[in-house]
C-alpha cells in the first residue's frame, strides 16, 4: 500500500468533484483532505500518475506534493496572522 500526497486546488464543492473522480478509480483505501493547505493525501494500490491523470481529467488543477508547498503554506499562514490593516490612508493626488 503507498500512500501518495497531492496540491490540488481546492475553491468551494471541488472537494464532491476530487471524491468523485477518485470514487472512478479500483485499489484506493482512504483520501484525505486538507482543504486549509489544499493537500491531499491517497493510500492504496494505484499508481501516482493515474490518480494524476483522473483528477486533472476531472477539471481541477493538481501536482504532486513537494516540500516547497509545505514551506510556502507555513510562510503564510504565519504572516496573514498577524497581519494588521491601518484604515488611515491619505491620498494627496493634487
Amino acid at each position: 500500500m503507498e500512500s501518495v500526497e497531492l496540491k490540488v486546488e481546492m475553491v468551494g464543492i471541488h472537494e464532491k468533484r476530487l471524491r468523485k473522480c477518485l470514487s472512478k478509480l479500483r485499489g484506493i483505501e482512504k483520501v484525505e483532505v486538507d482543504a486549509y493547505s489544499q493537500k491531499v493525501i491517497v493510500t492504496g494500490c494505484v499508481h501516482r500518475n493515474k490518480l494524476l491523470k483522473a483528477i486533472r481529467r476531472g477539471g481541477l488543477k493538481a501536482d504532486f506534493w513537494s516540500s516547497q508547498n509545505e514551506l510556502l503554506t507555513a510562510y503564510a499562514s504565519a504572516s496573514y496572522g498577524s497581519l494588521r490593516f491601518n484604515n488611515n490612508f491619505n491620498f494627496n493626488l493634487f
